[in-house]
């Protein structure tokens, strides 16, 4: 049977279709039309901001950090740019040692390498670009771009980069930057928090202007004159693709270049004074006493601060860190010590001042001093004969100041050698001075908490007018308070910065030398004194020393006991393990009638100090009175500095090192911190290969020549906390018997290098002393 379609029916069916399928068409295109209406109209203001950032990208522009110089214009700090191989672990998706291994099939990565870059990741965030290598050669950078699609998460990047040309010399001084660490944060978050007053809003002090900084001062100038150096952040705006890629520059802010710093030191001075030291442990201050600037800041053995370039490695940090010469300690800024017989001078003058004595009273020395039944030996067993007060000081007679001290009290002698310096901070502008302790009654009493402790004894009394005891100070007080000597008792704080120079403008601002007012004692009483001194290197114990010398100084030997000796007992040296051994002192000025340079030394378990320590400071002031007016003087010690650094020749972004100046002129001094990380140029480093005779020439012709702006060799690493044990006193027993030294902390919580402080025996034995009226005392040299 045939069946017939009814077509009729079809179509209305196809038609119903095609009306439903148009209607979800239209309301699709509704829905659409009204979300794009909202987007658009009710929602237009956040999208289009959010739009705009997504094309726009704000970038900081890192500024040029200041250059630091020494007086004479000679350049101790600088900035050069070079290529890095960076790393972002979080952007990492596999095992970090595998991608490591595959990058140095295309980049060499060596075993130190490594090790500062797990040392940089432990304190580091995870997000934070890491230097694996740095100073890449043109040839490497070629070879990473070729197959950098290998490696997501490691990018080559241009970076500023810090050199410290002259290594060790004065590394305490200028100190070195590092990368930022979480508590530089939090203080430069603190220091913008404060910075909100309107009035005295300063941008420098701002969170904001540390955006894209990765390095900070961390000790030394570096750290102190922080602000000043590091410069105005600036900010560009790029319009970029959606894959990131610019496209032009909408607008630019550009940075403000740190200031330059002049230090007040005189390089070759300091060369010399660093060299006097040949390798053994102490310290050096020298002052020019009419202005306060700091001429020589000594602490040895030093460090070089350009291993701390790119991030230390762990191996090089523990030996720093652990060598038993604490090479990180500021010696004259933390370490404390007793002065030794360096305090009889500053005790006579208190002895004028007091009316304790008259430069005309004297008695006959019988080698030795009896307080109750103890006895308290000179040096000079049979004594010294008649002596005065001049001669005191100039053959440095202990019993004479055993006696003074008896008579004048610990209180008085505490209130005469305040005002000093002693004892107290001189406020110089590196941060982490120590204090040290001029001992009072009131002192012992805050500082102990037993009673048998906190009583003060006459015995201990007596140890001070010999600059022992609990005598304990910093060379910089001891230099200090030695300038003021040679100033006519006019007190000038001590500074390192001499000048702060814009390097935009020109302009500088110089250090105006600061008085801190004029002991309270007469002149003929300092004249006096400052006789006695240059009695010292005429006839006394610093003769020999100064023997042939082609100026007059005034000095006084000293040497300081690192333990104490008993009655009964003798010194040594030659039986006593050489840590265990007397501390070497000198102080000095000189030329005596108009002094130009003033000094405190130690020499660490250096023994007497006419023969140890006395040489250093003969080197010292013949250097800077005489050797220094000679041609060439200052660029052969530069030299010399030069040809010791350790990697001072680095390659740089757009070509190979040439050899450079190491002195920069003082007129191109403000140029060299503006010259920044623009395009592919920038001046060559310091080259430190050749004999020290060629180093010589270089640096010889340096001197004359001008330069622009001088590279350097980066400075990234972790903070050097700087600390030392202390040694505590011991037994003649203990001493020959090498016992091991255990770390001791001082009651005022300093911490000094071989310096005894008192302890709780050493209370109960001052204790059982005073039942016997007397007290044990060492004998000062």
């Amino acid at each position: 049977m045939t069946e017939f379609q009814d077509n009729e029916l079809t179509l209305r069916r196809f038609r119903m279709r095609v009306a439903v399928a148009v209607a979800f068409v239209l309301l699709c295109f509704c829905l659409l039309g009204t979300r794009f209406a909202y987007l658009q109209i009710f929602r237009f203001g956040k999208y289009a901001l959010q739009a705009n950032e997504n094309r726009i990208s704000v970038a900081p522009i890192v500024p040029n950090r200041g250059v630091i110089t020494d007086r004479n214009g000679v350049v101790l700090a600088r900035n050069y740019s070079a290529y890095t191989l960076e790393v972002t672990p979080s952007q990492i998706k596999r095992p970090l040692e595998g991608l490591i291994d595959e990058l140095a099939q295309v980049i060499p990565i060596d075993a130190r390498d490594r090790r500062r870059f797990k040392k940089l990741q432990e304190e580091s965030k995870n997000f934070e670009s890491l230097p694996i290598r740095t100073r890449l050669t043109d040839d490497e950078v070629a070879r990473f771009t070729v197959q950098r699609y290998r490696f997501p998460g490691v990018a080559v990047r241009a970076r500023l980069f810090r050199q410290y040309p002259l290594g060790a010399t004065a590394a305490h001084v200028i100190g070195y930057i590092g990368r930022i660490s979480q508590r530089d944060q939090d203080r430069i978050n603190e220091a913008s928090a404060r910075n909100e007053d309107a009035e005295d809003y300063d941008p420098r002090l701002d969170a904001t202007n540390y955006k894209g900084t990765d390095y900070i001062g961390k000790i030394g100038v570096e750290q102190s004159y922080e602000t000043e150096l590091h410069g105005l952040t600036g900010f560009q705006q790029v319009e970029v693709t959606a894959g990131g890629r610019p496209v032009r520059t909408l607008s630019r802010t550009p940075s403000v270049p740190g200031r330059n710093l002049k230090l007040s030191i005189d390089i070759g001075l300091q060369q010399t004074a660093e060299q006097a030291f040949a390798g053994k442990r102490g310290a050096l201050v020298a002052i020019e006493p009419k202005t306060g600037d700091v001429l020589a800041f000594v602490s040895s053995p030093s460090f070089d601060p350009n291993l701390f370039v790119d991030g230390i490695d762990q191996q090089s940090w523990d030996e720093l860190n652990n060598s038993p010469d604490h090479p990180l300690l500021n010696r004259p800024l933390r370490g404390t010590y007793p002065p030794g017989s360096t305090y009889k001078p500053f005790m006579a003058l208190g002895a004028l001042t007091l009316k304790k004595r008259t430069p005309q009273w004297s008695f006959r020395d019988p080698g030795f001093y009896m307080l109750g039944g103890h006895k308290f030996r000179n040096d000079v067993i049979a004594g010294h004969g008649i002596v005065d007060l001049y001669r005191s000081i100039v053959v440095s007679n202990d019993t004479y100041y055993y006696m003074l001290a008896h008579d004048m009290g610990v209180d008085a002698i505490h209130d005469f050698m305040k005002p000093l310096g002693f004892g107290q901070k001189t406020g110089i502008d590196i941060n982490g001075e120590g204090t040290g302790v001029l001992p009072s009654t009131e002192w012992k009493r805050r500082a102990y908490r037993r009673p048998e402790q906190q009583k003060w004894y006459e015995g201990e009394t007596v140890s001070l007018g010999i600059g022992q005891g609990y005598n304990s100070f910093t060379i910089l007080q001891l230099a200090h308070a030695t300038a003021t000597l040679a100033n006519e008792g006019v007190l000038m704080k001590p500074h390192l910065v001499k000048e702060i120079v814009d390097p935009v403008t020109g302009t500088s601002r110089l250090t105006v030398p600061t008085p801190n007012g004029r002991l309270a004692v007469k002149d003929s009483d300092i004249d006096f004194v400052k006789r006695a001194m240059v009695g010292v290197v005429r006839e006394g114990t610093g003769a020999k020393v100064f023997a042939g010398a082609q100026y007059q100084a005034a000095g006084k030997t000293g040497t300081a006991q690192v333990f104490t000796i008993g009655q009964n007992e003798k010194y040594r040296a030659h039986l006593i393990s050489e840590r265990m051994r007397d501390h070497a002192l000198f102080i000095a000025f000189a030329p005596a009638d108009n002094p130009q340079i003033a000094l405190a030394l130690i020499v660490e378990n250096g023994g007497w100090g006419a023969a140890t320590a006395g040489p250093v400071a003969r080197r010292v002031l013949d250097y800077y009175l005489v050797d220094r007016q000679k041609p060439g003087a200052e660029a052969a010690a530069v030299a010399l500095a030069a040809s010791a650094t350790v990697g001072a020749s680095e390659p740089m972004i757009g070509g190979q090192p040439n050899a450079a100046q190491a002195v920069l002129p003082a007129s191109m001094a403000a140029a060299s911190g503006v010259a920044g990380v623009s395009g592919a140029s920038a001046a060559a480093p310091l080259s430190t290969s050749g004999s020290t005779a060629a180093s010589a020439a270089l640096a010889a012709s340096a001197a004359s020549a001008t330069a622009g702006a001088q590279p350097a060799s980066a400075a990234s690493a972790s903070a050097a906390s700087e600390a030392t044990a202390s040694v505590p006193q011991a037994s003649v027993a203990q001493a020959l018997s090498h016992a091991p030294l255990a770390a001791h902390a001082r009651p005022d919580g300093q911490t000094g290098g071989k310096t005894p402080a008192p302890t709780r025996r050493h209370a109960a034995a001052a204790a059982a002393a005073e039942r016997r009226r007397a007290a044990p005392a060492p004998a000062a040299r």
